[in-house]
């Protein structure tokens, strides 16, 4: 087979840039990327564009934030109390933490604010609002 389709085992070299250039993600150094498509392993807007590629094209395309991490969503911004933390645990911008949720599931949340008494975390996706663009090669494609 030598066009990706539904249900095909892919495998691509991508680099993942935002508006402004910067690089965000690549497989150019390091293996390619491996999944199958249409089972929702990747983004919804990457799945779209590898589909009717064929072995060893190149692809050049933008994903809008619907397609890919969703918008920023508020009400996963919270301001906590230092006091929640472990007293020995020391916070920066920027840095991720993991927290647990009500449901017991694991969340990674990111710090954005560190003021005295408290600090602001943010559960959303770091790409989250961000339109995206990929740059891929299809490498290997098996039924």
């Amino acid at each position: 087979m030598d066009i990706v389709q539904e249900k095909s085992n892919v495998s691509v070299h991508y680099t993942g840039t935002l508006e402004t250039g910067e690089v965000f993600d690549s497989s150019r150094e390091r293996d390619p990327l491996s999944f199958t498509v249409g089972e929702g392993q990747m983004i919804p807007g990457f799945e779209k564009a590898v589909k009717g590629m064929k072995l060893n094209e190149s692809k050049k395309f933008t994903i809008a934030p619907e397609e890919a991490y969703g918008d920023v969503k508020p009400d996963m911004v919270q301001t906590i109390t230092k006091e929640q933390l472990p007293p020995e645990l020391e916070v920066s911008v920027g840095q991720q933490l993991s927290s647990q949720m009500p449901d017991g599931q694991q969340v990674i949340v990111t710090v954005t604010d560190v003021k005295a008494d408290e600090i602001t975390i943010d559960a959303n996706h770091p790409l989250a609002g961000k339109t995206l663009n990929f740059d891929i090669e299809v490498v290997k494609i098996d039924a």
